[in-house]
């Protein structure tokens, strides 16, 4: 069974996510913080598991092929330090069991993660694919590994 092409497996991850912060939202605003940790955990882990994949092993990719070291990936990077920021927040607010702050974070999150989701989905991901041609099946088959380890 052959991979899925990495730009609809990374696109499909990014509304997992983004429907896992909603559980999360949900959970902790109905005061059912147990509900609302578990939904932290799986959503921090999948975050992070995404970024892996892009960062060692789409980024590296792109940049050697394209030759481009301080464009979309730099961005990528620095916009992935600042979810990583904003799940740090998260994490406090949902121990201290902080409504408000798990409302303010998850929203910074939100709109931080669509943002760079679509900057992903319609520039670096498109570029990725037309600049490696024939290696893309097998840059999807490593993304895909790396994630799901």
């Amino acid at each position: 069974m052959s991979s899925p092409d990495f730009v609809t497996y990374l696109t499909t991850d990014h509304r997992h996510c983004d429907e896992q912060l909603g559980a999360l939202r949900r959970s902790a605003i109905g005061g059912d913080w147990q509900a609302a940790n578990a939904a932290f955990e799986a959503l921090r882990h999948d975050i992070l598991a995404h970024f892996a994949a892009e960062e060692e092993v789409l980024f590296p990719a792109f940049e050697a092929s394209s030759g481009m070291t301080c464009g979309p990936t730099a961005v990528m990077r620095m916009e992935h330090e600042e979810a990583r920021e904003l799940l740090l927040d998260l994490a406090e607010s949902i121990a201290s069991q902080e409504t408000d702050g798990v409302r303010g974070y998850g929203e910074a999150l939100l709109i931080l993660l669509q943002q760079h989701n679509m900057k992903e989905e319609n520039i670096l991901y498109p570029m990725a694919q037309q600049g490696l041609g024939t290696g893309v099946d097998e840059l999807s088959a490593q993304i895909v590994l790396r994630r799901e380890a």
